[in-house]
């Protein structure tokens, strides 16, 4: 059948083969390009990685980017569902299965585990691939974005809220798709939602795999580790980092501080990256809106990043540098998003965004660059690929 974009509440219902192939594709010619020999000349690199959270935006950035530009062996984790006759698989299948593909056909070692990665069980599978193949890890980022998390040791599911603390949040948002400025609001988090959501996205289980492969003598000397987090600007300050998701990147970072003490063989960094369209960062209200203004303001200044110029960028000039060094802030803190926080950046996105109206959205902001963004991360509108013809919704591309 035809494949068209089913969209509901700013959630895509469905995905197309053969756009996310044609993504993936598009992001492995980046990474040769961009990871050049001169590149990596004279600095260390990846050769085991182990990706939590690898099929889609920074994960899946993160894993192309160590086997394509680095020629690393990658062993990647993912809840996924597959196509059927009768269903649409997810994104993250089809990019896997992308991934897969691409790497097989140029030799490098993909294994692809798809399950729960918060789940004791897909350790296990992990530890066992790693042992079959004689591996350490000397790279493992950590990548996951999951609303809910089940508690190994007490099987008790918690779920993640994105709430403010104390008061109730109104800002403005804006629907990508007709450009319609709408006020919303969110009420404050009670402490059971704080807690629940520091379970689900801190660094509890990031900690726990930390551990559980140190315990198996599967981590190299040296190995780097990194969970993914975001910062952000001041318009999304009350509801996103000093709110319940700000509560557990907060975790995050106390997480990052305590293995490196406690585990002294590793480096464990907290990178704190752009904001992009995934499909996270979709469904969360007041971002569209600044994504927007911020894409139309850094493409006018020629430093706009994707995920995969994102992440090419923190491999080549952060993680491995020349002379060994990983710059960080104060807080040991990898930050990436120094472009977008750039003072006059901010400025200008906040002057525009006090002027987006539903009459000007459009013309005023890139709304055309955030729907593109946000339809290729489900294979839509990918240049090159003929959404006329049919496919079928198991292909295995």
């Amino acid at each position: 059948m035809i494949v068209k974009p089913m969209i509901r509440n700013n959630i895509c219902l469905n995905a197309h083969p053969k756009g996310c192939k044609k993504g993936v594709e598009d992001q492995i010619e980046y990474t040769k390009k961009r990871i050049t020999a001169e590149v990596k000349s004279g600095a260390a690199s990846p050769k085991n990685v182990l990706v939590l959270g690898c099929s889609n935006g920074y994960g899946l950035a993160s894993r192309i980017t160590a086997a394509f530009g680095y020629g690393a062996a990658t062993i990647g984790v993912s809840f996924e569902k597959a196509g059927s006759e009768t269903k649409y698989g997810t994104p993250g299948w089809y990019n896997n299965l992308a991934f897969d593909e691409a790497a097989k056909k140029e030799g490098l070692y993909s294994v692809t585990i798809d399950g729960d990665a918060f789940s004791d069980e897909i350790k296990a599978q992990v530890i066992e691939e790693a042992k079959k193949k004689g591996i350490k890890f000397d790279l493992i980022v950590y990548s996951l974005a999951s609303p809910v998390r089940v508690d190994p040791d007490t099987g008790i599911m918690h779920k993640s809220v994105l709430k403010p603390f104390g008061k109730t949040f109104t800002g403005k948002t804006v629907d990508p798709f007709t450009g319609e400025l709408k006020e919303i609001s969110a009420e404050p988090a009670s402490d059971e939602e704080a807690e629940a959501t520091v379970k689900v996205m801190g660094g509890e289980d990031w900690e726990r795999w930390i551990n559980r492969l140190s315990k198996e003598g599967l981590l190299e000397e040296g190995c780097i580790t990194m969970a993914y987090s975001y910062i952000g600007p001041e318009a999304t300050q009350a509801l996103y980092r000093k709110g319940t998701i700000g509560k557990a990147k907060e975790h995050l970072e106390a997480t990052a501080h305590r293995l490196n003490k406690e585990t002294p063989s590793i480096r464990a960094f907290v990178s704190v990256n752009k904001g992009l369209v995934t499909r996270a960062s979709a469904v969360i209200p007041v971002i569209p809106l600044y994504l927007a203004s911020l894409f139309k303001v850094m493409k006018e200044k020629g430093n706009h990043e994707g995920c995969i110029e994102q992440i090419t960028r923190l491999y080549a000039e952060r993680l491995y540098r020349k002379d060994g060094s990983i710059p960080v802030d104060e807080e040991n803190r990898i930050r990436i998003d120094d472009w977008e926080l750039e003072e006059d950046v901010q400025r200008e996105v906040s002057a525009l965004m006090e002027k987006v109206t539903s009459e000007n959205a459009e013309s005023l902001t890139d709304l055309a660059g955030y729907r593109r963004d946000f339809l290729a991360s489900n294979g839509f509108d990918v240049e090159g690929v003929n959404y006329e013809a049919e496919v079928e919704r198991f292909d295995r591309i």
